[in-house]
């Protein structure tokens, strides 16, 4: 079946952020999401799933496990399970990316404590 944002369950999170399921199943998601400039996720970590962040438009900073990397438009990475990461825009625009679980991160999330020099807002 196709899928768009246009049709995808939507939801918001965070300050004014939105996301899509582009797939929603136990063994596998895909969300596109969309976070307006200055706005972040929480630091967390996942038990069991896998995620893969993929930018589509606009520049992400991600910090994982006290690392900070720099994603611009068509990068990605990785993050492990029971490894902390925090997704931001600390940017001036939008930003737009994937993230894909696996299994569903969906009841899998910890807070983790804010490391040292990252903004936790």
């Amino acid at each position: 079946m196709k899928i768009s944002k246009k049709i995808a369950e939507h939801y918001k999170w965070g300050n004014d952020c939105d996301g899509w399921y582009l797939m929603k199943r136990q063994d596998l998601s895909i969300i596109h999401e969309h976070m307006p400039p200055h706005t972040s996720e929480v630091r967390h970590y996942h038990e069991w799933a896998r995620q893969f962040f993929f930018v589509l438009k606009g520049e992400a900073t991600i910090e994982i496990d006290g690392k900070v990397i720099q994603l611009e438009e068509q990068e990605g990475v990785e993050v492990p399970p029971r490894v902390p990461h925090q997704m931001m825009n600390v940017s001036d625009e939008p930003v737009e990316f994937l993230v894909i679980s696996q299994p569903t991160s969906k009841g899998d999330r910890i807070l983790a404590e804010a490391t040292s020099g990252v903004d936790n807002t």
